[in-house]
Order: structure tokens, then sequence, then C-alpha cells
């Protein structure tokens, strides 16, 4: 890893106290901080160190958020994550940088463009309602008037989509929380929901890949170094994000992740 710039320094500086915005605040900007270390450093060492930065946030988010989770949602991702993680360590092992970067920036773009779709379909089975201001959790108007059956293959094949592709771009980059935002946005959760499923997933599935990162070489000294000079941004992003997130409105909450993601992902593909 080579030595990087004051102005180097500074975006990864920038980067770690984004983690923490995201981790408590809008998980959207997450996807800067995968975009600013892969700017920074090659993409495979930049994937090995942001890895412990967000263990980090994920401790934190956890900490304030641990009341909020959806564990039945959780249970429905985490075997088909499991199945992403697998693939993306041995896709990881096989390509280079460029690749692997420009794959992650395409499957980023291809769920956003999922998510607006399905949205409007919601949107236009309903009427041209929306369901922004609903209570803490999930609405009950995921599937517009589908009977229960189809409601819940609908929700299991989302949850088998969105969690290979999850664990498949958080294996590679880092970059499974823009998939894992558009799953829980197109469940209908709201901002805390939101916040609580997202860090207790994150917790665990980064917990699984550490090994993983280890053994292909991602996180090394020199990778953890960095993130010793680095990881106090991470609480300090954690502390503004807390501050901010119920300042935010849902329906402002949903545009910031759908803008901070597609940005982060068009940067992917250069």
């Amino acid at each position: 890893m080579t030595d990087p710039g004051i102005l180097q320094i500074g975006a990864l500086v920038a980067a770690a106290l984004l983690v923490g915005v995201s981790k408590t605040a809008v998980s959207g900007v997450g996807a800067i901080s995968v975009a600013l270390f892969a700017a920074v450093l090659p993409a495979k060492q930049s994937t090995g160190a942001l890895l412990p930065l967000l263990l980090v946030g994920d401790v934190l988010a956890v900490s304030a958020y641990r009341r909020h989770a959806d564990w039945p949602a959780l249970l429905r991702l985490l075997p088909s994550v499991a199945v992403g993680v697998l693939l993306g360590a041995v896709f990881v092992a096989r390509v280079d940088d460029a690749v692997m970067r420009r794959t992650i920036g395409v499957l980023l773009l291809t769920i956003v463009a999922h998510y607006l779709w399905q949205r409007r379909r919601t949107r236009t089975a309903s009427g041209g309602s929306d369901t922004t201001g609903a209570p803490q959790g999930r609405t009950d108007t995921e599937c517009g008037t589908a009977s229960p059956s189809a409601a819940a293959r609908t929700q299991h094949g989302r949850a088998l989509a969105f969690g290979l592709v999850a664990g498949f771009a958080t294996m590679v980059a880092n970059a499974g929380g823009p998939a894992m935002s558009l799953y829980l946005l197109s469940a209908g959760f709201t901002m805390l929901g939101f916040l609580g499923t997202a860090a207790w997933f994150f917790l665990i599935v980064n917990l699984v890949k550490l090994p993983f990162s280890v053994g292909l070489g991602l996180i090394d000294t020199d990778a953890l170094v960095l993130d010793a000079l680095l990881v106090l941004a991470v609480p300090v992003g954690a502390f503004l994000g807390r501050a901010a997130v119920h300042r935010i409105d849902q329906a402002l909450f949903e545009r910031l992740v759908l803008v901070f993601t597609t940005l982060s992902s068009v940067n992917l593909l250069r």
C-alpha cells in the first residue's frame, strides 16, 4: 500500500466520518465512503482498509438502534446473503481491481432502477398514495391489493434477490449498503426500523466477512495502521448522524439514500 498524501488523507478522514453518519443517519452516504476509499487506494486494498472502520460504525449503530430491528426480515435475508458473500469471495480472488469496481457500479445502478420501478408500480396500484408517513416499522401496503400468499411469495423473492446482491456487493467492495437500503425502503420501513434492522444486519455480515477478507489478503498490517489513524472520525460521524436523524423526514430520507447511492455508483464506473 503506497503512502497517501495530505489531500488523500483528508479524503479518507472524510470517508471515515461519513461511515459514522451512514450508520446512524443516512445510509446512502456510506456509498460515498466506498467511492472515496476506492479513489485513494487500489480497489482491493480499499476494501480491506474500510472493513474495520465499518465494524466500528456497526457497533455504534447497534448500540443506538438495537431496539428497532425487525428480526423476521433479517432472518429472511441472511441465507441468501451468505451465498452472496461466498460468491463474492470467489469473485475477489479471480478478478482485477477495475473489473471489481465497475461490476459493483453496475449492480448498484441496477438496484436503484429496480427500486424506482417498484415504487412507481406500487403508487400506481394504490392510486398515487405514498406510505412515507407510516408509523415506525413497516407499512401494510407492500403489494397493493395482492393476496396474502402472493404478497408472501413476492416478499421472499425480493429477500432472496436483494440478499444475494447485498452479500456479493458487500464482500467485493463493502458496497452492500445500497442494496440493503433499497430492500428496506421497498419493504416499507421507516427511519428507525430501517436503521435498527440495517445496524444488526451489517454487524452480523461484516463479522462473517472478516475471516474471508483476512484470508484473501485484503486486511494487512498497512491497512490496520491506516485504520488506527482514521478510527476516531467514525464516532464523531456517528454523533453527528444521531443529532441529525430526528430532523430528517421520511420522504427526504428516501431521496437522500437514492441520490447518494446513484452518485457513488456512477463514480465506480470510471
